[in-house]
């Protein structure tokens, strides 16, 4: 009886500290996503193609070194040798090259605020999906909180007088890729390896094709390489931190944290890109905050007074 006892204190003890570490990767990953834009502001001579094919080839070089260095090979042949989960990570591979496509286009093109709001709204993506493909149950605020957030989406078409073709293609691409490591049998690190490896060829076929047809361009730039080849770890690590997260926390939870990032995209949008914020935008991005402050609220709430989440 006293052993059962204690093996049950052992694991509520792991678990806890479990969840702990995995709010912390979620804290460090969202700041690190939070200033990125930066990056690709000084990358201004190069197409958005270019700096994701750049950043794929050199983002396989950093988790190569990490794969080599922990001696994880073993479990690098493991999942290529499983069909099923190399194909949900060539699936979740291309959804994340979406996504850095569309941001890195959306920075380029001074968008930088309409790709902090489909950041903000991520949050409520994966909750979405929590239910629809979980069967994660949310209280009535939770709810509400959702569906604060689709009215907010709704004004940010009005104040853009077109649909959030950036903001909604950001949150649905990054929500499907956080949906699909959840539930991909593949460590973090292994994961992002073969995600990359699976992305490699695709990038270095664009662009050799790229010089083939244009010549080197920004290649010939100093400054712009050593800017290049910074986007390999600055992509590398938070992706490892989230894919850490993703298989400690549940995505509702993954979703609290996911305001941060946006929160200090938009301050740089106004501050450092000083994009125009007109009244309705003002109001959409005010309701979506309304709404992330209430499902966070909530969801401590039930946090605190339940278990601990698996």
């Amino acid at each position: 009886m006293m052993a059962a006892i204690e093996s049950e204190s052992s694991e509520v003890l792991a678990a806890r500290a479990d969840q702990r570490s995995g709010i912390l990767a979620a804290l460090a990953a969202n700041a690190w996503w939070g200033f990125l834009p930066l990056l690709f502001y000084y990358l201004d001579g190069v197409n958005a193609l270019e700096t994701v094919a750049v950043r794929t080839g050199c983002s396989l070089v950093v988790v190569g070194i990490i794969v080599f260095s922990s001696g994880r090979w073993g479990d690098v042949r493991a999942v290529l040798g499983d069909r099923r989960t190399t194909l949900t990570l060539l699936l979740s591979a291309l959804l994340l090259a979406t996504n850095w496509l569309i941001y890195v286009f959306a920075v380029q093109t001074g968008h930088v605020l309409e790709g902090s709001f489909g950041y903000f709204i991520n949050p409520m993506v994966n909750v979405g999906m929590g239910m629809l493909f979980l069967g994660e149950r949310q209280s009535r605020l939770q709810t509400a909180a959702l569906l604060l957030a689709l009215v907010a989406i709704a004004l940010q078409a009005i104040g853009l007088a077109n649909i959030p073709f950036i903001s909604l293609g950001l949150a649905i691409s990054f929500g499907l890729y956080g949906f699909l490591r959840k539930t991909v049998r593949a460590n973090s690190t292994t994961g992002l390896f073969v995600e990359t490896l699976l992305l490699t060829p695709l990038a270095m076929a664009y662009l050799t094709y790229a010089v083939v047809t244009s010549g080197p361009g920004p290649l010939t730039d100093p400054r712009l390489v050593v800017l290049l080849l910074l986007t390999g770890p600055a992509t590398a690590a938070p992706l490892l931190l989230f894919a850490y997260s993703v298989q400690r926390l549940r995505l509702t939870t993954i979703g609290m944290f996911q305001y941060i990032a946006p929160s200090i995209q938009f301050v740089l949008a106004i501050t450092f890109f000083h994009e125009h914020l007109n009244a309705l935008r003002l109001v959409s991005f005010i309701m979506v905050w309304l709404a992330l402050a209430i499902f966070s609220a909530d969801s401590v709430r039930r946090m605190t007074r339940g278990p601990v989440a698996a």
